[in-house]
């Protein structure tokens, strides 16, 4: 019979590979775990403005240190931090209480940031999204519906706000559901029915605990605008006050910079969010820290001064004055 040279050495290559692969297999297979965790997203909001502000090289400065900052709150907190994307960190916890635990000690990490020199910006706002629930471990990463629901609660958040679904909420001690509001119900895709969709409240000013008075007080709050001798009260009877140069406008404020319908203040379910709509942007002085809002949307608090598209002072003659009280 004729040979057939580097037949066999080609079917024991074959086999070789075959066996090594099947161990390759089972091994994976070993890494491949179930298990019953809270899943949170924390999201650094406005990013897309930190840029076109700050440049590529500080802004990406500036992200990297805010997500530093939320993983080293996660490791204090019992959580593991799975991955950071982009502008996002996905990390897990074993307990709900210790998500919401660090998903409130974000917020507050982050609000101590400093100021970035000449940027205009306050420290960088985070939005944060909670569930818990069945998910499949495949070495580092986390999959499964628990993650995809999470990461919908994010996608829900504004900025400075914690969304949690009712799931979650009802594995939390009594201390995190006494701070609780169910704000929504939605659906999510893949999933049959509505969620009732919650908010934590984590800012002592917003309230301390939301039982029936206090909740009765927050949603009674007003705020106050003073511009020259000229006020308006903002609360559940009038929900909205609009500022710029046009004469339609409840605040007229005089100046080329300033666009014809700028910017608006709006009442929603007991809080008060400053919304810009302008080219050059709006000016917010608070607490002596100076930042912009340019076309998004920022919650209001306290006390503090508005100047349409330029910085201002208590003494300026375009400062609009706010104070929120119940």
């Amino acid at each position: 019979m004729k040979k057939m040279p580097g037949y066999f050495p080609r079917t024991q290559d074959f086999l070789s590979s075959t066996w090594e692969n099947y161990k390759a297999s089972k091994q994976t297979d070993r890494r491949v775990k179930t298990g019953f965790l809270t899943i949170l997203f924390a999201d650094i909001a406005r990013s897309t403005q930190i840029y076109e502000t700050l440049g590529d090289s500080s802004a990406q400065n500036l992200i990297s240190a805010c997500l530093f900052l939320l993983s080293k709150v996660v490791a204090q907190c019992q959580g593991k931090v799975v991955k950071t994307i982009g502008d996002e960190v996905l990390c897990t916890f074993s307990n709900a209480d210790d998500a919401v635990k660090a998903a409130r000690a974000m917020h507050y990490a982050v609000d101590q940031m400093p100021v970035v020199d000449k940027s205009g910006l306050f420290p960088p706002n985070i939005r944060v999204g909670i569930h818990t629930g069945h998910v499949v471990i495949k070495g580092k990463e986390v999959v499964g519906d628990a993650v995809t629901v999470a990461s919908r609660m994010v996608g829900l958040a504004k900025q400075r706000q914690i969304i949690t679904t009712e799931q979650t909420i009802n594995l939390l001690k009594p201390e995190y559901q006494a701070i609780s509001r169910c704000i929504d119900r939605t659906t999510i895709k893949g999933k049959t029915g509505e969620l009732n969709i919650h908010e934590l409240i984590w800012e002592p000013d917003a309230t301390d605990e939301l039982d029936s008075p206090a909740l009765s007080v927050l949603i009674k709050s007003r705020l106050k605008l003073l511009f020259r001798d000229h006020s308006i009260n903002i609360d559940q009877n009038r929900p909205s006050v609009t500022m710029g140069r046009e004469p339609h406008n409840d605040i007229v404020v005089e100046g080329s910079r300033v666009s014809r319908s700028h910017a608006c203040i709006e009442y929603r379910r007991g809080r008060f969010v400053l919304v810009d709509r302008s080219t050059n942007g709006t000016y917010l002085l608070v607490n002596g820290k100076q930042g912009i809002v340019k076309r998004v949307e920022t919650p209001l608090y306290g006390d503090g001064i508005i100047g349409l598209a330029q910085k201002v002072n208590p003494d300026s003659s375009d400062a609009i004055h706010f104070t929120i009280r119940p």
